[in-house]
């Protein structure tokens, strides 16, 4: 367990006490909880923006947002990110980090956590598609790169969700439970996971609040041309709090539910 991170206070629901740092984050776990489905986890400034002045969201992360962070990526099976977040954040083959790991194989959890990458054409990052645990790469049949991608990581790595030139998040995600991925990680971009909301398959919106204001061009956490008609309406479960952050979770109500 690392030494820096902060205990959380629990603003909501009320009286539930301090949540200290301990091994295997017993707590933390128990108040997100293990149900299946699609869970979203994003970062934003005060001011709403979902990255700071250089471009990425790495520059507006803190200890408390790392704290839920490592324990959100220890509950999934596979985290879920566009192909753009995967090149602007430099992603890699991802790893559960070593004290929750025993938590995370106690809830029945493969040991390694799976990376997929929506992506209409195939360009990722040398490095991350020749390594040792490419990731699951999740794409259309129009994709020209289809057969190469095939032959590079494995026909077995690659899902195609629809003979179509976008990807449908809800074939995405049902191609994901197929593989026995049921705990999603959404990690973004914003244009993936505004698609993912619009689509109707997102369960859960945790967001963390930095207090920071950068001003700037930068756009927010869901990136969409256009209104959700109807708006989608969310139910807070939780919000936590450490040196001025905010960690909120969210219950995104289903369409007609």
């Amino acid at each position: 367990m690392p030494d820096d991170l902060p205990a959380l206070d629990v603003l909501l629901p009320l009286g539930v006490p301090r949540l200290q740092p301990l091994p295997g984050e017993p707590e933390l776990i128990a108040l997100f909880g293990d149900s299946p489905g699609v869970r979203a986890n994003m970062v934003s400034t005060v001011d709403g923006s979902a990255v700071g002045a250089n471009g990425l969201s790495g520059s507006i992360n803190n200890p408390a947002d790392w704290r839920v962070f490592r324990v959100l990526r220890a509950l999934a099976d596979v985290v879920l990110v566009g192909a753009g977040t995967v090149r602007a954040e430099g992603y890699t083959a991802l790893s559960v980090v070593d004290d929750l790991r025993a938590a995370r194989a106690a809830l029945g959890r493969a040991d390694d956590l799976e990376l997929a990458v929506v992506s209409t054409t195939g360009d990722l990052p040398a490095a991350l598609l020749d390594g040792e645990r490419p990731p699951i790469v999740i794409t259309v049949a129009h994709n020209p790169a289809l057969w190469g991608l095939r032959k590079r990581i494995g026909r077995d790595r690659v899902l195609v969700t629809a003979d179509e030139h976008r990807v449908d998040p809800r074939a995405a995600v049902r191609a994901l439970a197929a593989r026995g991925l049921r705990h999603v990680l959404a990690e973004g971009g914003p244009s993936l996971l505004a698609r993912l909301i619009e689509a109707d398959v997102v369960d859960e919106v945790c967001l963390t609040w930095s207090p920071q204001l950068v001003g700037g061009p930068a756009g927010r956490i869901l990136s969409q041309p256009s209104w959700y008609s109807p708006v989608r309406d969310v139910q807070p479960l939780h919000l936590l709090h450490a040196d001025g952050v905010l960690l909120g979770r969210w219950r995104v109500a289903r369409l007609g539910a």
